[in-house]
């Protein structure tokens, strides 16, 4: 079996990285490869193929691949909230939380992740066509590189771009390097009101797979909540974890970063995430005018006792 990731020297879906690495997946009885498809849409394309098992990413993008939510669905939360920061050059001189002073500035940003950026700036009174530039960021995605975020931390320090929004590997690169500052962290509640509920780090798997093959589904999910409660009561499992894949830094680093999302490492799926989700969805013309999902439509509900097993 194979499950598939977007991004891997990274703590947005270290939660499925442990659960292959930590023996999880197996202990449930799955024999579970991990993949590395990027980006995302590429990823949940393969897996409305049937070329990959599970999805690991972001619950935004699903419609990417899947329009108006026909065909997959989110089985449980690798962690809540959008995961991503936005990371400035130290020598701008821009505060946490001073979203305005981004106006004229650079900013690296993957496709789809990108458009949690945007959204965020248009409800801060900016627009995101006119007032910043958004784009791809130099070198990621190329050669050895196997994270967007480190990527953008790297290009940061070169000052190929102002500013990056990505996960929090590369903002910690950055910070912990010196030359990133912190402005937002949406994942803990900067931004606007709702931002939180944009998007979430999930584990997505297709109806057939769950018609079909209910127990792998379920096990799936086991393993997961396994992997997060594990964590939770070692959090140095992480380093062990991430030594088959990340660089010497990043796994050095890996625990810390971790250790800051424990509280919000739980595969609960709410009413209220869904609902601003798919308001975000319309927002960014993700689902159409008439395609109205409902938490049932979006959420394999027939698993959710698992995930306070």
């Amino acid at each position: 079996m194979k499950i598939a990731i977007p991004d891997l020297i990274s703590n947005s879906y270290f939660p499925v990285v442990a659960a292959v690495e930590l023996g999880f997946f197996k202990e449930e009885g799955l024999n579970m490869d991990l993949e590395l498809i990027f980006p995302f849409n590429k990823t949940l394309e393969e897996l409305r193929d049937g070329n990959i098992d599970f999805a690991g990413g972001s619950s935004h993008s699903v419609p990417s691949a899947f329009p108006g939510w026909k065909g997959a669905k989110l089985l449980a939360n690798q962690a809540q909230n959008m995961y991503w920061f936005l990371i400035m050059h130290k020598d701008l001189g821009i505060k946490r939380g001073d979203i305005q002073a981004v106006r004229g500035k650079n900013i690296g940003a993957a496709p789809l992740v990108n458009l949690g950026l945007r959204r965020l700036l248009t409800e801060s009174g900016i627009d995101p066509e006119k007032d910043v530039n958004i784009g791809p960021v130099p070198g990621a995605f190329l050669g050895e590189n196997k994270n967007f975020g480190v990527a953008a931390a790297k290009a940061l320090e070169a000052k190929l771009i102002d500013g990056f929004w990505a996960n929090g590997m590369g903002a910690e690169v950055a910070v912990t390097g010196g030359w990133g500052t912190l402005v937002i962290d949406a994942r803990r509640g900067d931004g606007p009101p709702g931002a939180v509920n944009f998007t979430s780090s999930c584990m997505i798997g297709t109806d057939k797979m769950i018609k079909d093959r209910p127990n792998d589904v379920a096990a799936a999910i086991r393993a997961l909540v396994k992997t997060q409660k594990a964590l939770k009561a070692d959090v140095s499992l992480a380093t062990k974890a991430a030594k088959k894949w990340f660089p010497e830094l990043e796994t050095g680093l890996i625990a810390q970063v971790v250790q800051r999302d424990l509280p919000l490492m739980t595969p609960n799926i709410s009413p209220e995430f869904v609902k601003g989700m798919v308001k975000f969805q319309h927002d960014m013309g993700l689902l159409k005018d008439g395609e109205n999902p409902t938490y049932e439509d979006v959420v394999a509900t027939q698993f959710a006792n698992l995930w306070n097993a």
